[in-house]
């Protein structure tokens, strides 16, 4: 190795007290690993059983395992007791095979195992015992890093499953400082990563006061009235019931055909990606697509417009959807997607919107969907979906109050954004930024 190349070894920021050149070792020397189980076939799983097993989604990027408590995943006891592995406290855990869908875990992540269950690992997880020669959480945190996740895509194999075998995991290069140097870098990413972690718990408080505060502020299945209600409407009355439909200024519609040899320029698309979001529609992400003046009149966004998904995946994804509160007036939406616009003289858009993502309506506009290769939604059947609203101060009051739960919730999603974005930045500063993909 040059001088050159000796000067690469060392991070952008350092703390002071150290000098040394970062040398260069297997990951091999630093762990001893096992893997977990045999493949699991759907009859391998059980609903419930005694023996929980550790799936591949459960590892992801962060610093802990994700197990699903409300959902775990279990096995049958012959099972368990032929593919058992010794996890305990103090144990790392990585995924290295994960199926080729958008949603499948990503490869290469380290976390930590903290339980005193007994586990069994599913295919593709392995358990990592790390030596007295490197500190784990450095190794956690470098597994985060984009040099690192670099290097696990140059050594993934496979088609229909993608992998890295276990030995070539074991072989690759990374890049490490003498202990005490590992040691406060971890401690220093780690504390920041307790933030995020605090953060994130705020963040998840706060949706489900909102996901509790909606269950009670709109009538639940089979209900006419919510469970809860401003002291001021408590002697109002019942809440009217219509069809969707009826309750348009302008009937239901699909919209523009989305021609791929005339995107990226003309005007702005709403379009299915644009549903599956927490917030309202946002137009600074919105595609282009090229129509004529009359297509695009005929097909223009309004603010207050509310749009469903005609097909889904999954049935749950069925006539998903969401508001656009934008002013633009060069939007029109695609043609996989069907427009709802609300009178506005007795409803209030937005309290349409959260009234849409209600259980109550949500198994309605389910339960309508038609499913052979995908599950799909017509102009009618969400049509024919009963909508339950009061009068239309009442649905202010309620606006007011959700809305208000959603801006403290945008203001904790960016808080925390802003804290991952200065770790990202740390991260790209404390690890050398010299390329390591050697095997």
């Amino acid at each position: 190795m040059n001088q050159e190349e000796k000067r690469e070894l060392k991070p952008k920021l350092r703390f002071s007290e150290f000098i040394d050149d970062w040398r260069i070792a297997k990951i091999g020397d630093f762990v001893e690993s096992y893997k977990g189980g045999a493949p699991l076939t759907p009859s391998d799983f059980l609903p419930y059983s005694n023996y929980e097993v550790i799936p591949k989604k459960a590892i992801s990027e962060g610093m802990w395992l994700k197990i699903d408590v409300e959902k775990p995943t279990y096995c049958k006891e012959s099972f368990y007791k032929e593919n058992l592995q010794s996890v305990v406290d103090n144990t790392y855990l990585i995924t290295t095979l994960r199926d080729l869908v958008p949603s499948g875990p990503s490869i290469g992540y380290v976390v930590k195992y903290a339980s005193k269950k007994n586990y069994i690992l599913a295919q593709g997880v392995y358990g990592l015992k790390p030596n007295k020669t490197i500190i784990p959480d450095f190794l956690i945190h470098f597994s985060n890093t984009g040099k690192y996740r670099k290097m696990m895509q140059s050594v993934m194999v496979g088609s229909t499953q993608v992998h890295i075998r276990n030995g070539v995991y074991l072989d690759l290069s990374i890049s490490v400082p003498i202990l005490e140097e590992q040691q406060n870098i971890a401690d220093c990413l780690s504390s920041i990563g307790d933030r995020i972690t605090a953060e994130t718990q705020k963040l998840d408080t706060l949706k489900a006061h909102k996901k509790g505060l909606m269950q009670q502020l709109f009538p639940a299945e089979s209900e006419t009235l919510p469970k809860l209600r401003f002291p001021e409407f408590q002697d109002a009355g019942e809440w009217e019931e219509d069809d969707l439909s009826k309750l348009s200024s302008c009937g239901l519609s699909n919209g523009v055909f989305n021609d791929p040899k005339k995107v990226g320029r003309g005007y702005k698309l709403i379009n299915v990606l644009d549903m599956y979001i927490d917030t309202a529609i946002n137009e600074d992400n919105l595609s282009l697509v090229e129509l004529s003046r009359e297509e695009f009149l005929k097909n223009k966004v309004e603010n207050g417009d509310l749009f469903f998904t005609r097909s889904s995946l999954v049935k749950s994804g069925i006539a998903y959807s969401n508001i656009y509160l934008g002013n633009s007036s060069d939007i029109t939406f695609d043609g996989h997607l069907i427009r709802f616009r609300p009178n506005k003289e007795i409803l209030i858009p937005t309290f349409i919107n959260y009234l849409l993502r209600t259980n109550k309506v949500r198994s309605q506009l389910v339960a309508r969907g038609k499913t052979a290769t995908m599950t799909t939604i017509g102009q009618a059947d969400v049509g024919n979906v009963k909508l339950s609203f009061p009068h239309i101060d009442e649905q202010q009051k309620i606006v007011d109050c959700l809305s208000s739960i959603d801006d403290r919730i945008t203001a904790q999603i960016q808080k925390i954004d802003t804290l991952k974005t200065h770790k990202k930045g740390l991260m790209q500063q404390l690890f050398p930024s010299v390329e390591e993909v050697k095997a």
